[in-house]
Order: C-alpha cells, then structure tokens, then sequence
C-alpha cells in the first residue's frame, strides 16, 4: 500500500498539552463545587469532543458552558507560559514529503490558542481541523473523512496517529492505517493495550519509533541540501 498523506492529531501528539488541558479541566470543575484532580480528569475527558466532556458536566448537576470557559481561561494562560512540543515531532515533520493535516476533537479557539502558534502550523498550512469543522467528533469518522477530502485523497491512503481510542476508532471507521501514540508524559495504566484494542494497526512509544514506522513504510523524504 502507497499511502500519500499523514493524519495528526494534536493534544499528545503534536503538542506534549493533553497535562495542561486535563489540569485547566481539573481546576475549572474543583472551583464549580466537584473537587477533581488531573488523574481524573485524564480519564474523563481524555480525547472526548467538547459535547461529550459538556454532557458530563450537566450531568454532575455543574454550569457546563461555564465550566468550560474557565477551563479555556485557565489553559489559554497556561499556554501564554509555554506550549510544549512532543519531542521528536519537528524531524517526523520536516523529513517526509507528503501532505498532512491536524484532526483534533478540540475547538478551533483551542487550536489557534496553541499549535497555530508554534512553529509547527508552517508545516500544515490550513489543513488544521476542529471538530467544528464536521458534524460529529471522534469516534466517528467524519474528521478522517474530512481531511482526506481536503487533501484530493482517498482515506485508505491516509495514515492516522493519535494518542486516545476515540481517534483510533476515527481512523478505523474511514479506512485509514490507524497508529497508536504513547507520548512521553503518557501515565494511563496499560494504554498500549487500550490503544490495541480500540483497533489500532501499530502503536508506537515517541517519536522516534514513528518516524522509524514511517521509514519502513518507504513514504518519500525531502532531499536533504548538501
């Protein structure tokens, strides 16, 4: 199989970010009245659209719109400190020439807060995409769907790296060559088996091993300047 194009997502992929959103959750539903720390927010929200972590905040009795703004507040600060890359990913970027989008179940309010303000957007352009942007977020395929057809490909050529089962579940559904991240700050008890079990074809731990899977892949490379 020729794939022709990548399919990232952003929070534990990209950005090393899933701590500081889990933590801007944590502090934003502690101070609505449900005392909450990040471990537990990690295993709530971790990967869910913003429909899905909101319908738990209505159902724990909270102002979920509220909550989340304050969520938002807390980590667009956090960001203004430091928006930490995932170590590795500007050589996954930089060394392989084919086209390649971000798919993240985050808003676009989010994603303008944090990768476009990296050096990293230069490497996506305009093919960074919300869960705004289709009808329905990760599990279901429609973010997949959408960025292949941004990209003038078919989804069965598209490989598809995340780091939760939601995306795992995502590349599945569209046909793509799905790929499990472990991040380097990943502490989810036994999340390469979880990873395994929602589908995936491979999971690798960093950047690094992507990069090797890539290779063995034989996708083509930049030319290197002498």
């Amino acid at each position: 199989m020729t794939y022709s194009a990548i399919l990232f997502d952003c929070d534990g992929v990209l950005l090393d970010s899933e701590p500081q959103g889990c933590e801007a959750l944590a502090r934003a539903i502690s101070a609505a009245g449900r005392p909450m720390d990040r471990d537990e927010a990690t295993r709530l929200f971790s990967g869910n659209g913003r429909a899905a972590s909101l319908a738990w905040m209505k159902a724990a009795g909270l102002h979920a719109e509220a909550v989340f703004r304050h969520a938002d507040d807390i980590l667009f600060a956090m960001f203004d400190q430091s928006i930490p890359l995932v170590p590795g990913i500007e050589k996954v970027l930089w060394d392989f020439d084919l086209p390649m989008a971000v798919c993240s179940n985050s808003m676009i309010g989010r994603l303008q807060s944090s990768i476009m303000r990296t050096p990293l957007a230069a490497r996506f352009g305009h093919h960074v995409y919300s869960a705004e942007h289709v009808a329905r977020a990760k599990p279901a395929p429609d973010l997949a769907l959408f960025a292949a057809d941004r990209l003038g490909i078919r989804p069965d050529q598209a490989i598809f790296i995340d780091d939760n089962p939601q995306g795992i579940l995502c590349a599945r559904a569209a046909g793509c060559l799905a790929v499990g991240f472990i991040g380097p700050t990943e502490h989810r008890l036994d999340h390469a088996r979880t990873l395994a079990a929602a589908g995936a074809d491979h999971v690798v731990h960093g950047m690094g091993e992507f990069h090797q899977l890539l290779s063995e892949l034989s996708l083509p490379r930049f030319e290197k300047l002498a």
